[in-house]
């Protein structure tokens, strides 16, 4: 697995690199510090899995680079790292495409568990964000079909109706009927809620 960090604090890096490199032997972690970095990055590295996207880059302000980010042509899932975790944030940030949230300024133990979660195909969110949460769940348990469990892995990594129907080869009208199956089995109306109960469900989604 390959991912790529993107934080402007070098020393924050370092310690995370020493974290991965420790618990996680099986991810090959690349750096960037600012957004025009992490784009050069993606454009060199098609095979990204996971990008861990800092908010507060000198080069971009917020959400931009999130923003940014969704806009390319990356498969990679975008989950933000950041130490703003309010709720607002959190949300925007999963309105914005972003596949996830981990707060920078979690204790080492919950850091590394929702590491854990985001680089086995799963989606962290902080849990006030949850309210009950269930027992880990496979993506089959859904009832889903083989190309809406597609769909859904699609949409949960933020990429539109459009992207979807170039990327799976399926028409519009498909798509929609396929995003409408997903809010009824999640009993959701959007995107947004749709991440929330996939992590939730403790889903796996892997690729």
């Amino acid at each position: 697995m390959k991912a790529l960090l993107v934080d402007d604090h070098a020393m924050f890096r370092d310690g995370l690199s020493l974290l991965i490199a420790h618990r996680f032997a099986n991810v090959e972690l690349l750096h960037a510090g600012n957004l025009a970095q992490a784009l050069a990055q993606l454009a060199r590295h098609a095979d990204l899995d996971v990008v861990l996207l800092d908010l507060a880059l000198p080069d971009s302000s917020g959400l931009e680079a999130l923003t940014r980010l969704r806009e390319t042509d990356t498969w990679a899932r975008i989950v933000v790292l950041s130490a703003d975790d309010t709720p607002t944030t959190v949300q925007g940030a999963i309105e914005q495409g972003a596949a996830g949230f981990i707060p920078k300024t979690a204790e080492g133990a919950v850091l590394e568990a929702a590491l854990r979660v985001v680089l086995d195909g799963g989606i962290y969110v902080p849990p006030r964000m949850l309210g009950a949460s269930g027992a880990p769940a496979d993506a089959s348990t859904l009832g889903l079909s083989p190309r809406q469990l597609d769909v859904l892995r699609w949409l949960i990594e933020g990429a539109p109706n459009k992207r979807i129907c170039r990327e799976l080869n399926l028409a519009e009208s498909t798509v929609k009927t396929h995003v409408e199956a997903i809010f009824r089995r999640l009993d959701v109306n959007n995107r947004t809620q749709a991440v929330l109960a996939a992590a939730r469900l403790g889903l796996r989604l892997p690729r």
